[in-house]
């Protein structure tokens, strides 16, 4: 699945595009924003793929905000003004749509977006692990992820988010059982479905839980407190 945003400041254009999405097989509507002040909130917490861009937009044009972007998910413009077309092109775009859109113009430009991606990477789920640091793919790239940089992995459905301790969350599409079986086992430990944490990371534990920078607290749950525990009592001063 390609997951999607569609930005225009028109309501009845952003719900037009978000149906069409909804409605595309291979699309997955991963959010609606009025202006792209509001996308840039989304990008920071969601993977995204693919961003239906209206152009003309107050304060921040369509282009403009892409051009804001250090590593922008692909772009298909979406305007009223066919003017705009060549200078969509220059920023990378891999379409441009034409108001008023029906779905078959829809259609034709999502199939020319699935035909790109599916020439880049075919199986998102991999991981090549040695004692210091993995790979990951993320957003179309492979980002390498030094081991002691890694605070905690949080589940997020199909995806994992990577938290870091020298910079932002990277989400993957990767299951927590087959990334867990790429990690060190003496480094990290699994202490509940939704989360696994670097082991020398840990400074403070209370109440069942794991607490990072005071403020993150990481539930160790019954069904991997008794390892914990056994970890604990290997490593306690009495």
């Amino acid at each position: 699945m390609i997951r999607c945003i569609a930005i225009d400041d028109e309501p009845l254009a952003l719900q037009q595009i978000g149906g069409y999405i909804s409605k595309t097989p291979f699309l997955e509507l991963a959010g609606l924003c009025e202006s792209a002040f509001l996308a840039i909130g989304l990008l920071e917490n969601s993977v995204v793929d693919l961003m239906f861009v209206d152009i003309n937009m107050p304060d921040l044009n369509g282009i403009e905000f892409v051009k804001t972007l250090e590593n922008p998910p692909k772009i298909v413009f979406v305007t009223a003004y066919g003017e705009y077309a060549l200078e969509g092109f220059r920023a990378d775009a891999i379409d441009y749509l034409l108001k008023p859109i029906g779905y078959g113009d829809f259609l034709k430009s999502a199939n020319k977006v699935k035909s790109w991606f599916d020439k880049q990477i075919h199986s998102p789920e991999e991981v090549r692990a040695n004692k210091d640091f993995l790979f990951i793919k993320s957003d179309y790239k492979i980002l390498r992820i030094n081991y002691n940089d890694i605070r905690y992995i949080e589940a997020m459905s199909e995806y994992v988010r990577i938290h870091l301790v020298s910079s932002k969350p990277v989400m993957t599409q990767l299951s927590m059982k087959s990334i867990e079986g790429q990690l060190p086992g003496d480094m990290f430990m699994r202490v509940h479905r939704s989360f696994i944490v670097n082991l020398s990371k840990i400074s403070v534990i209370e109440r069942n839980r794991i607490v990072f920078d005071g403020t993150t607290y990481i539930p160790i749950s019954d069904q991997y407190k008794p390892g914990f525990q056994d970890y604990i009592d290997k490593n306690f001063l009495t």
